[in-house]
C-alpha cells in the first residue's frame, strides 16, 4: 500500500472522530440532564483521544513534520477526510442521539476488524478504541430505543431524525480506491463486508425502538475524498480560531 493511500486512510478514521467530537462539545453545559451532559462530554474526550492516535500516526507516515495538532488545526475544509454523517449540525436531542447512533454501530465493527490489522500501531489503535466505542454503541442505542418507544412526540422526532440522516450513513459502506488497498493490504476493514452485520444490528435496535427503517438506500458520498456540505467550514471556524489568529499558539 503507498504511503499516500495509507496517510489518506488514517486521515478518514482522525478526521471523523475529531470532527465528531467537535459537534459533542457543542452540548457542554447544554445536555437535558446533569448526568447526560457529563455523559456525551466523555464520549467527545474519547474520540478526541482516538483523534490524536490516528492523525498523529498520519502525520508520521506522510512525513512532512505535521503533528497531530498540525493536521487538525492548520487544513481547509477539502482538505477533511471525514464521513459526511459526523459533520451534520446537531439539531435537537433526537437528531444527535440518531447520528450517535448510526455512526457508532459501522465505528464499532470497524473498528473490531481492524483489531487484526498487520500494521501493529493501527491494530493498537484499533483496539484501545473498540473498548470506548462499545460503551457509546450500548449508550447511543439505549437513547433511540427509549426515544422512539417513548412519547407520541419524542418518537417523531427519532423517526424524523433517522429517516434525515439515513442518505448520510451509507457513505461509511462505501469503499473507494483507499479503501480497497487498505483491505488488500490486510491494513483495513473490508466496508462492504460491514454493511450486512450493520445493517442487521441498526434494524434491531431501529425494530425495538418501533422506528421504520427508511426504504430508500440511496447515500450521498464525498466526505471522505474532501467533498463536504457547508456544515464543515462553519465547524472548523470555530475548532481552529485560536490557532488561525494566534499561528504557534500554545496553553
Amino acid at each position: 500500500m503507498k504511503d499516500t493511500d495509507r496517510f489518506e486512510f488514517l486521515l478518514r478514521f482522525g478526521d471523523s472522530a475529531l470532527v465528531l467530537a467537535q459537534r459533542l462539545s457543542e452540548w457542554v453545559g447544554k445536555g437535558p440532564i446533569v448526568e447526560e451532559d457529563i455523559a456525551l462530554t466523555n464520549v467527545g474526550l474519547d474520540l478526541v483521544g482516538q483523534a490524536r492516535m490516528w492523525l498523529s500516526c498520519a502525520g508520521e507516515v506522510e512525513g512532512r513534520g505535521r503533528d497531530e495538532d498540525a493536521l487538525a488545526f492548520r487544513r481547509d475544509a477539502h482538505e477533511f477526510r471525514n464521513a459526511l454523517l459526523v459533520e451534520q449540525p446537531n439539531g435537537g436531542y433526537a437528531d444527535t442521539m440518531a447520528r450517535q447512533f448510526l455512526f457508532d454501530h459501522w465505528h464499532l465493527l470497524a473498528l473490531k476488524a481492524m483489531e487484526g490489522s498487520r500494521d501493529e500501531r493501527v491494530a493498537a489503535i484499533a483496539a484501545k478504541s473498540a473498548k470506548e466505542v462499545a460503551y457509546h454503541v450500548e449508550r447511543s442505542t439505549d437513547w433511540v430505543i427509549r426515544l422512539g418507544d417513548g412519547t407520541d412526540v419524542s418518537h417523531e422526532r427519532m423517526q424524523d431524525a433517522i429517516d434525515g440522516l439515513w442518505m448520510f450513513a451509507g457513505e461509511l459502506l462505501l469503499p473507494d480506491a483507499v479503501d480497497d488497498a487498505a483491505a488488500r493490504a490486510g491494513i483495513g476493514p473490508d466496508l462492504a463486508a460491514l454493511a450486512s452485520p450493520w445493517r442487521e444490528a441498526v434494524g434491531a435496535a431501529l425494530a425495538e425502538a418501533t422506528i421504520a427503517v427508511p426504504a430508500d438506500d440511496w447515500a450521498q458520498r464525498g466526505g471522505r475524498q474532501g467533498r463536504h456540505t457547508e456544515h464543515l467550514g462553519h465547524l472548523l471556524a470555530e475548532l481552529q480560531f485560536l490557532q488561525r489568529a494566534y499561528p504557534g499558539a500554545q496553553w
